[in-house]
């Protein structure tokens, strides 16, 4: 088992069960927070707790970085980099740029480079933990009475660690489909990175976010694409006008999109894979994509008769503070019913530390999370909808603005998308309270912070309004639109 030694435990003085009790003389299997889980939420804790003064230790089964780093939202957003250098060659006439002829793809240069930037960011993670002196064990953990947790090496051999507390953070792993077992023809989320070469044909089956970025790559790579979604809509959980618009961007670049269709099955052919459907129609493929979302992995925890409660779908059962039912256990990130989002971990996994550490913690807003999709165009937003906003009972007043009257998008040729801001209605039918901020078009996804920081700061459309926007930029169109609220826009 592989083992890098941590550190004596600090005295920092909390005398209470699931706190560092003073008393408890440290030995090199006792620390003050043992963590099963080495993805987001489990190395936010490590890093935030070390830098804190805890000693910590890391139980880890597979690699450093969970799912985040290693298949999910590192690899794949550097895929979808590599589909937006292709698709701004292929339209470099548009700047009276040649090119040199066709565009051609070299994928495995391409998943060189994807598996270099996640080895580079693993390494690095590694080497921040080590120099925190977080002691690092590779095996499987499960949890025991009074806080124990047994870690199981690939080879079978055993050791137990005993923390002041504990933190579950093991993540999660794909949903199937009945029918649908992964094969080299049928993908989950995982296995797409694993792709040798762009297939001809793929059926994306899901339309949520995850999906979506897959299809959106795939067709700028070169692959004919259909995204098959049993609900009405794509992208469940984003404002109606958003999610048209990006529908319609989606459809526009050649992806087939049918919603409120429901997979039956499959048959797998010598040539291709044959996907059935609800009512007798079938889609052929080359490839299918299972992206139907993802499934807390608690069942490896060893969790019957530890106290801690498991739901019906798998979720660990925790309150506001992310605790379980047992003393001092906590936990966090794909493990509990909150948005699978890695920067939701780290945000839970900083609440937890500052509870060990005895400190002033705020439970995490989960109404006012920010969310990205990386397709093309983006989409990113934070807190409620127009529909959420009038189901709560909010009267509201709303500003949308195209990308096509921005200097900026207009100069980098991205004008498809806009930003959409949605504020609580004042008496004289101007804007009051900011609610919410839904933007698609070019790098909203590093555009959301300020909006991020109106709608939890609780910001009016006048304390806003008055901030400078730089010109020209991107950002002026979230600025104009929150302006427009007032009454007295610029440009509409």
């Amino acid at each position: 088992m592989k083992r890098l030694v941590g550190r004596s435990r600090p005295e920092v003085g909390l005398d209470r069960v699931g706190g560092i009790p003073e008393e408890v003389v440290p030995t090199a299997d006792t620390h003050d927070l043992v963590i099963i889980g080495g993805g987001p939420g489990g190395y936010a804790a490590a890093l935030y707790g070390s830098a804190a003064g805890l000693d910590v230790a890391v139980v880890e089964n597979r690699r450093l970085g969970g799912t985040c780093l290693n298949r999910g939202c590192i690899p794949a957003k550097e895929l979808l980099q590599t589909a937006e250098v292709a698709r701004t060659v292929s339209e470099a006439g548009r700047f009276g740029i040649s090119a040199g002829g066709d565009v051609t793809l070299d994928f495995s240069a391409s998943t060189d480079r994807m598996w270099s930037v996640v080895d580079q960011l693993v390494k690095g993670l590694g080497g921040l933990l080590k120099s925190r002196k977080v002691t690092v064990l590779d095996g499987t953990g499960t949890l025991g009475d009074d806080r124990t947790v047994t870690v199981t090496g690939a080879d079978g051999e055993t050791t137990t660690l005993t923390g002041h507390n504990v933190l579950l953070a093991s993540g999660s792993v794909p949903r199937g489909l009945p029918g649908f077992d992964v094969s080299d023809r049928v993908l989950s989320s995982d296995e797409v990175f694993g792709l040798d070469h762009v297939p001809r044909r793929v059926v994306v089956v899901g339309g949520g976010a995850i999906g979506c970025e897959f299809a959106s790559m795939l067709v700028d790579l070169g692959a004919e694409v259909t995204v098959l979604e049993a609900l009405p809509a794509i992208l469940p959980g984003v404002d109606a006008d958003v999610v048209k618009l990006v529908h319609r961007a989606l459809e526009k670049r050649g992806i087939t999109i049918r919603t409120g269709v429901k997979v039956e099955g499959q048959e797998t052919g010598d040539d291709a894979i044959t996907v059935r459907l609800e009512g007798g129609d079938t889609v052929e493929a080359d490839r299918v994509v299972v992206s139907v979302g993802r499934r807390p992995l608690s069942d490896s925890l060893g969790l019957d008769g530890t106290g801690v409660k498991v739901d019906d779908r798998g979720f660990v059962d925790v309150d506001e503070w992310c605790r379980t039912g047992v003393d001092g256990v906590f936990a966090t990130g794909d493990l509990i019913a909150t948005p699978g989002l890695a920067h939701v971990a780290y945000a839970e996994s900083v609440m937890v530390i500052k509870q060990i550490m005895g400190e002033e913690a705020v439970p995490v807003d989960y109404g006012r999370v920010p969310w990205c999709v990386y397709c093309h165009p983006e989409v990113a937003f934070v807190g409620l909808t127009e529909e959420a906003a009038q189901a709560a009972g909010h009267d509201v007043v709303v500003s949308k603005h195209r990308w096509m009257g921005n200097g900026r998008a207009l100069i980098l040729g991205e004008t498809e998308g806009m930003v959409k801001v949605i504020a609580e209605k004042q008496a004289n039918g101007t804007g009051g309270q900011i609610l919410g901020v839904h933007m698609a078009g070019p790098w909203v996804t590093e555009q959301l912070g300020q909006g991020y920081l109106a709608v939890n700061w609780e910001a009016t459309v006048d304390e806003v309004a008055q901030f400078i926007q730089p010109h020209p930029s991107l950002s002026e169109n979230f600025g104009e639109t929150v302006l427009s609220l007032t009454g007295r826009g610029l440009h509409g």
